[in-house]
């Protein structure tokens, strides 16, 4: 069988996908559009490029996120080998460093001998080993060849929350601390508000003016996950303290007390120079967000490095088109990869493309494809995105509900997470060496 695979779209799925071909000596095509080409969404010419947020997640083995990065890790993950480069302190969770991210795996698929990186867009979907990772951003052309193969595509709205400049938040009337006191209080600045600034702030933002969507963008399927905050705010007044600006695990150092609301501002970079506006993704438009934004104390002076932006996302009904190993039903030697499978989130992108590359590599070397365990956080999702009796088909991040129980149930919410975690690494260390994967 041909030893050559084309991959196209250079996001976390597609290096991902194309590192562990490489690894297992198999020369790989990585077809990226940019900088010829970029999406609505897109501004960095390097690979892998994070867009809504900086932060990969949780890194405690106990959650969800964590065991899937650990997971990751098993099977030597250029990603989290880039991360763990470039992050910078967020408390428990792993953030980078994002635009130096990018320049590491950027670097490291261009220095690879059998990955060859073309930039050019790829309009048709081609014969022989493909693997398709452009991502829910794919140009249109692509997009109409993936439609045509499966069939009507699925869209929702994913937004990205704004940027601004350390120095322009008012620490008078901030602080720093993580929330329930887990670590690294320098990691994130809390901008507390009072009822009274609260629910200003509330009457301004559902009555801001949204940006004009573009007209592929009309339709109003809004994805729970990366909800615009302005959307959220309209569900009811005391929505966003239940959510992003819940202040519960928090307390005030000026009053001694819990604020009625509380925004955190997260490490954008390793220098501490930029914070994002963490679950405060949104349409607004750039001056409605200044104006509105600049209503939370700390931030009334705030300078806006980056403003929010709401673009397309696709996914395509993979239960009805994929298998667990993410090969398509119809054609053995075509692969999906990444969120236009339905895995939603970054480090699921990157593990989608990870079993992608695995399966493709063993496909060439006259092996059987593999479905990790369903103990495991990678084998869960892959096998919920092509689970036929799932309705109502949408995105789905990691998350302990996927996996099967632990019995006996253990009550304890933290320990049944560890035993979980626990199962997890085990099964997936056992099941790799019964199948000779390597990392």
């Amino acid at each position: 069988m041909e030893r050559t695979v084309t991959v196209i779209g250079g996001g976390m799925a597609g290096v991902e996908a194309a590192w562990q071909l490489a690894k297992r000596k198999i020369k790989v095509n990585l077809y990226e559009m940019k900088p010829v080409k970029f999406s609505p969404a897109h501004k960095n010419e390097n690979l892998a490029e994070l867009v809504c947020s900086n932060s990969l997640k949780a890194m405690r083995l106990e959650s969800a996120a964590g065991l899937l990065k650990e997971e990751m890790r098993r099977f030597g993950s250029l990603c989290m080998l880039a991360a763990d480069e470039c992050k910078v302190d967020a408390g428990g969770a792993l953030a980078v460093d994002r635009d130096e991210f990018a320049r590491i795996i950027t670097e490291k698929i261009k220095e690879n001998e059998y990955i060859n990186l073309i930039r050019e867009e790829v309009t048709e979907i081609p014969e022989g080993n493909v693997i398709i990772a452009a991502g829910p951003l794919a140009s249109d052309s692509l997009s109409e060849s993936i439609s045509k193969l499966c069939g009507e595509g699925l869209h929702f709205f994913d937004a990205a929350a704004p940027i601004v400049s350390a120095d322009s938040i008012n620490m008078e009337k901030a602080f720093t601390a993580s929330r329930y006191d887990r670590g690294g209080d320098d990691d994130y600045i809390n901008c507390p508000m009072n009822k009274e600034e609260y629910e200003h702030f509330y009457n301004e933002l559902i009555n801001g003016e949204s940006a004009e969507l573009h007209s592929f963008d009309k339709r109003k399927d809004v994805y729970e996950g990366c909800m615009p905050i302005e959307v959220m705010a309209s569900r009811g007044e005391n929505t966003m303290r239940f959510g992003p600006l819940k202040p519960v695990g928090l307390r005030d150092p000026r009053t001694g007390h819990r604020p009625w609301a509380v925004l955190q501002l997260r490490k954008e970079n390793n220098m501490g120079t930029l914070y994002n506006l963490v679950g405060f993704q949104t349409n607004l438009k750039f001056a409605e967000q200044k104006r509105i934004f600049s209503l939370i104390p700390a931030l009334e002076n705030a300078e806006f490095m980056r403003y929010g932006v709401m673009h397309r996302n696709t996914f395509i009904s993979s239960p009805e088109l994929l298998n667990s190993d993410y090969s398509f039903r119809q054609r053995s030697n075509l692969f999906f990869a990444g969120q236009i499978t339905g895995v939603e989130g970054y480090m699921e992108s990157a593990s989608s493309g990870i079993l992608a590359g695995v399966n493709m590599a063993r496909l060439i070397e006259g092996l059987d494809t593999v479905t990790l365990p369903e103990t495991t956080m990678m084998g869960a999702l892959s096998r919920y995105i092509s689970d036929e009796s799932v309705k109502n088909f949408q995105p789905m991040g990691a998350n302990f509900g996927v996996l099967p129980p632990i019995e006996p149930h253990i009550r304890d919410k933290k320990e049944r997470y560890a035993a979980l975690s626990q199962r997890g690494i085990s099964d997936l260390m056992k099941f790799m060496e019964e199948n000779n994967i390597k990392e």
